[in-house]
């Protein structure tokens, strides 16, 4: 009976080395549906993302996003997740880091020049700060925009509405009303009461 122990899949192969290489950044990380994902200390995530992009067993030289979520129901409600290509390896990554409202992330636009426009968006939809970003501003909504559109407990229809006023020529501000009309729902079938071509053959 042989007790070769089996290979490592190559997946799992990577994360080992990343973990054995940048153990004090790497919290966990799980192989699933063929995608590796790594869970980062959010304070060590330029190291860490420097070392994905430079060595040269990783060489993921492209980020190809990153995004934000939110989870209200925890402490560190915010994860910005960095989805990296390795163009040389053929190979995808995921990294996560945990926040609280209070605590900005890293900016990574040092490492990646292409995260100045993604951490606008993460900034702009959830309200997470990224410290040393030169130019957080929000990016898809209107500078005096309130609130932050993708937070779980943004109100679906925001707080104020934005319309062009034609006597003032300008774009004014309003608080959201939604008035709906009394509506009668019979709740009987649109087909009912209704004559289609053909129906004589079936009454014959």
């Amino acid at each position: 009976m042989s007790n070769a122990v089996a290979p490592l899949a190559p997946l799992d192969e990577m994360a080992m080395h990343i973990a054995g290489s940048m153990g004090g950044a790497v919290e966990s990380h799980v192989v699933a549906f063929d995608e590796l994902t790594i869970v980062a200390r959010a304070d060590q995530i330029v190291p860490l993302l420097t070392f994905l992009r430079d060595d040269p067993r990783c060489q993921f030289g492209t980020l190809v996003d990153l995004c934000g979520a939110d989870y209200p129901e925890r402490a560190e409600r915010f994860e910005v997740v960095y989805h990296l290509l390795s163009m040389r390896r053929n190979k995808r990554l995921r990294v996560k880091i945990r926040l609280d409202e209070a605590t900005p992330a890293q900016s990574t636009i040092g490492v990646y020049p292409a995260a100045a426009w993604y951490e606008r968006e993460a900034f702009d939809m959830y309200g997470i700060l990224f410290a040393g970003n030169p130019d957080l501003r929000r990016l898809l909504t209107d500078y005096g925009f309130q609130g932050f559109p993708l937070r779980k407990d943004f109100p679906l229809t925001g707080h104020v509405e934005v319309r062009y006023d034609p006597d003032q020529q300008r774009v004014v501000y309003e608080p959201v009303k939604l008035p709906q009309a009394y509506r009668n729902f019979d709740f009987l079938s649109p087909w009912e009461g209704m004559t289609l071509p053909g129906d004589e053959k079936a009454q014959g």
